[in-house]
């Protein structure tokens, strides 16, 4: 496994090392004993796995208030998604950037997202199928969204008129959220 730095400190993509032959391919996806060689001491507890029928469908930006914050560490499994986090920690240098990656099944590639952040995903393909890792159960009366399109945030999601869920479409902007996180 290769831990790639981005740009926001804590924020890492993960490259597994992938097993090829003429039969398929092999790849350890998690391993407790690899992330700790790595410095990434996390208890996972819960696996998360959604389906995303249509290309275009936008989910996010969503994200628990502490103390019921999650560290997410998300792939594509089907298909291919551009995946993207956004720095929500009040103080952080790195405050309301964020960055962006594409996951799909052919890249395997993974994000691991650090508490303290929002995320969300646009699907780039049909039936995008996402998998990711929590290390704090789902807790509904913290669970929260601000708006995709925040234009204090400005992700470029490149697509005009995405499919959204209720829950989404009426997120509130960051200023108008209770988001509660600190650098």
């Amino acid at each position: 496994m290769e831990l790639i730095k981005t740009e926001i400190d804590d924020l890492y993509i993960i490259e597994p090392q992938v097993f090829e032959d003429n039969r398929g391919w092999f790849m350890e996806s998690y391993s407790a004993q690899k992330f700790k060689e790595l410095g990434i001491d996390i208890e996972f507890i819960q696996d998360n796995h959604s389906l995303s029928k249509e290309k275009g469908v936008l989910r996010g930006l969503h994200f628990q208030l502490e103390p019921k914050a999650q560290i997410k560490l998300v792939r594509c499994t089907q298909g291919k998604i551009y995946d993207v986090t956004v720095d929500l920690r009040e103080g952080s240098p790195t405050y309301k950037k964020w960055v962006g990656v594409e996951l799909s099944a052919e890249n395997k590639k993974q994000f691991l997202i650090p508490k303290g952040f929002a995320h969300g995903f646009l699907t780039l393909s049909e039936n995008a199928e996402v998998q990711y890792k929590v290390d704090e159960y789902y807790a509904p009366e913290y669970d929260r969204s601000i708006r995709f399109d925040d234009p204090e945030i400005s992700v470029d999601w490149d697509i005009d008129k995405p499919v959204l869920s209720d829950k989404d479409k009426n997120a509130p902007l960051l200023k108008n959220s209770d988001c509660n996180f600190k650098y």
